[in-house]
């Protein structure tokens, strides 16, 4: 068995989980910057909402309540957005989390490889060893026997 057997596994594993990272880092600028959004539009609508600001004649107040109806309906589309992001974020996450426990698994398996062949040739080289010590004892008894 070759000690890099497991290499090109391990690559795709460990490019798997950059991949998953990118993406999942991705997910999370898009979900705080959907958040950052809706954040500016909810203040926006309450500063729009104070009566204090309110229009003095009938027209002006028609447009005025139009405009806080369109107002909150953005407000809407962006939770709706929120969640959607949110929702794509954990997803993404999840995936990042597979793919980090399958690169560590792949690791652990080439690192117990790598012992199991290291512990091979160790036994290789000692019976090796113990072959020459035996022929060499052969010998040696073959040469002092009369």
């Amino acid at each position: 068995m070759h000690a890099n057997r497991f290499d090109p596994l391990l690559k795709h594993a460990e490019t798997k989980e950059e991949a998953a990272a990118r993406l999942y880092a991705e997910r999370l600028k898009a979900l705080t910057e959907s958040e950052r959004r809706l954040g500016e539009l909810a203040r926006y609508a309450d500063e729009y909402a104070n009566p204090n600001c309110g229009p003095s004649n009938a027209a002006l107040l028609l447009n005025h309540q139009r405009f806080r109806e369109r107002i909150e309906t953005a407000l809407d589309q962006q939770r709706k957005v929120v969640e959607r992001t949110r929702s794509n974020c954990n997803l993404q996450h999840a995936r990042l989390m597979l793919a980090s426990r399958d690169s560590k698994a792949m690791e652990q398996l080439a690192a117990s490889h790598r012992v199991r062949l290291a512990r091979d040739e160790a036994r290789r080289e000692q019976n090796q060893l113990d072959d020459l010590a035996g022929r060499q004892h052969q010998e040696k008894k073959t040469r002092s026997e009369p």
